[in-house]
């Protein structure tokens, strides 16, 4: 097949050179170059690029530069400071990943594929540079990238360096730590809540007490307040109520019936417990049953706490306990981190929203899983909205989302209807994580999408858009990314102090990938016979299941390598995890 410029591969060549003749001279050259950007804007895919626009195939866009690319097409480039968040990968890379990788080579296979699920040669600009093609060091024997200072179109210099190396995945504590650090790049806002609406959100400042507690001296318990030594003498009547009495002293040598929680009259000695008490009604005296001791059953003033102090610090989660302690405290409103908004993003043309499996469709398990999931991680969350392989809708979902967290499912590897990649790169966001060595979930990225002023072809700058993490399609790999990106994002956005990791005895040896971290479900047991308490792995733990993880309470962080019984790993919770060992066995 001819392009009106040169000559192009056609869907389901066999995939070798396709330089068009020419000599040796300058201008022959950057014709061959031209030839093979075109006939690659025919047949090639899109790559990641942060702040670089490129065309989707089906959707509108402003035309980029082609490039080379590794043979999984990740950018391979990295920041001047070599800081994570730069870091860049395709889909396989040399880190020894497993079967469950989808790796992604510039084969015939590859390169006659349809792109964003169009046919090879249908994209915008597919006939011209400006198309958004996906150059290879092996179709043209040079690097196609363009360099600082040098315009696309050209001719390399005859002894330019080789291309930048391909970038490995991130290591998971890597991929956590740089999720942690983008949900904690600003102080988070602060909004007052009412009491009646504060639960569940996160304190955006300590709770100081604006009064002493109790503000005055109360009693502890229904009985009688003394002054001075007994007997006592007493007059019959009601006594004094809670929120009720005269702020009169007592006087000495008398008593007077006190009920729990009214205020103490000055100059009371102790309060007597009605139980400790003998009333003489004829000769209107009280006695005591056992010794007094002055100042028993009285909460004096500021025994909880004096004006001002620190009653629990920012970062702490509103429950009902500090609902009723700020109320105590004089507080009719609290200050507080407004709740993280996601948006979920169901991809995939094969997923049923009900009924059975059937014909190659599949149930969605993951759009009814992460918005209770997510909920519980302190987020607000919108319904999941299902879009199929559709890259435009992709598009406009993310260009026109006001969330802070965008979450996606599926379409994060490199295969035909995989678009999260092409469609990042078309709205300019910033790769942050692409990629984790991680086992299951390794597709997983996080990015930053611009804000909507600053998409592609408007005014540039730093993006100050949603974060989006994309999750890989598998059920568990899906919850991994969850645990691995979204939780510590959404803690950072949310206000909430990190938690302390914690480790465990796991008995049972588990079986590691030999580069990546394995997470793998596990249930908490109780020692017997004096022994520790400990995890036992669950035995449903492969990417696609969910047998494992619906009866697991967290997920052993296991090293590569695994790890023998005995040995103590890091575990993560679920956020519902139960405070009891589960004690069922049937799912190990």
């Amino acid at each position: 097949m001819t392009g009106p410029d040169g000559p192009h591969r056609a869907p389901g060549s066999d995939g070798g050179d396709f330089r068009p003749a020419g000599g040796g001279s300058d201008l022959a050259r950057e014709e061959e170059e031209r030839a093979v950007e075109q006939a690659l804007a025919l047949v090639g895919g899109t790559t990641l690029r942060p702040g670089r626009g490129r065309d989707i195939p089906g959707t509108p866009g402003t035309p980029g530069t082609p490039r080379a690319s590794g043979a999984s097409g990740g950018d391979l480039s990295s920041g001047p400071s070599g800081s994570p968040g730069n870091d860049r990968r395709g889909s396989s890379g040399p880190t020894g990943n497993g079967p469950d990788q989808s790796a992604s080579t510039d084969s015939a296979s590859t390169d006659s594929a349809p792109v964003g699920g169009f046919p090879a040669g249908n994209g915008p600009s597919a006939g011209g540079p400006s198309g958004g093609a996906r150059a290879t060091a092996q179709a043209s024997g040079s690097d196609q990238r363009p360099r600082p200072g040098r315009s696309s179109s050209e001719a390399p210099a005859p002894n330019a360096e080789p291309a930048t190396p391909k970038a490995p995945p991130l290591s998971w504590d890597r991929a956590r730590a740089v999720a942690t650090r983008a949900g904690r790049t600003g102080p988070p806002a602060t909004i007052r809540l009412p009491l009646d609406r504060a639960l569940g959100h996160v304190l955006a400042e300590p709770l100081g007490a604006l009064t002493d507690l109790p503000s005055f001296d109360t009693s502890a318990m229904d009985g009688w307040a003394v002054a001075g030594p007994g007997p006592w003498a007493y007059e019959a009547g009601a006594g004094l109520l809670a929120g009720r009495g005269p702020d009169t002293p007592l006087p000495d040598g008398t008593a007077v019936r006190i009920a729990t929680g009214a205020r103490v009259p000055p100059d009371t000695t102790a309060v007597i417990r009605s139980e400790h008490a003998h009333p003489d009604e004829a000769k209107g005296l009280l006695h005591a049953r056992r010794s007094v001791v002055t100042g028993q059953d009285i909460r004096p003033r500021g025994q909880e706490c004096r004006s001002g102090e620190q009653l629990v610090p920012a970062g702490t989660v509103v429950t009902p306990a500090v609902l009723g302690l700020a109320a105590a405290a004089g507080y009719d409103a609290l200050p507080a981190v407004p709740r993280p908004r996601v948006d979920i993003l169901v991809l995939g043309d094969e997923l049923l929203a009900a009924g059975l499996p059937h014909d190659g469709l599949i149930r969605d398990a993951l759009g009814p899983m992460l918005g209770p999931w997510l909920r519980a991680l302190g987020a607000e969350v919108a319904g999941p909205v299902r879009l199929g392989d559709d890259a435009g809708a992709l598009r406009d979902a993310l260009a026109s989302s006001d969330a802070d967290l965008i979450v996606t499912t599926g379409g994060t590897a490199s295969g035909p209807v995989d678009h999260v990649h092409p469609v990042l790169d078309a709205l300019g966001a910033e790769l942050l994580v692409d990629g984790v060595a991680v086992r299951p979930g390794h597709p997983m990225l996080l990015a930053r999408l611009p804000a909507p002023g600053q998409m592609r072809g408007q005014a540039e700058g730093p993006p100050e858009g949603p974060y989006l993490v994309g999750l890989p399609g598998n059920p568990l790999a899906a919850v991994s990314g969850l645990l691995t990106l979204a939780e510590p994002l959404l803690a950072g956005v949310a206000g909430r102090p990190a938690q302390d990791a914690y480790r465990a005895l796991v008995h049972a040896e588990v079986h590691g990938h030999p580069h990546d971290t394995r997470l793998v479900p596990v249930v908490h047991r109780a020692g017997r016979a004096g022994g520790r308490d400990h995890v036992a792995p669950l035995r449903y733990n492969g990417p696609a299941m969910l047998r494992g993880i619906a009866a697991a309470d967290g997920l052993a962080v296991v090293p590569p390598g695994g790890v023998r019984s005995g040995t103590e790993v890091e575990i993560l919770d679920l956020p519902w995890a139960p405070a009891t060992p589960w004690t069922e066995g049937c799912f190990t």
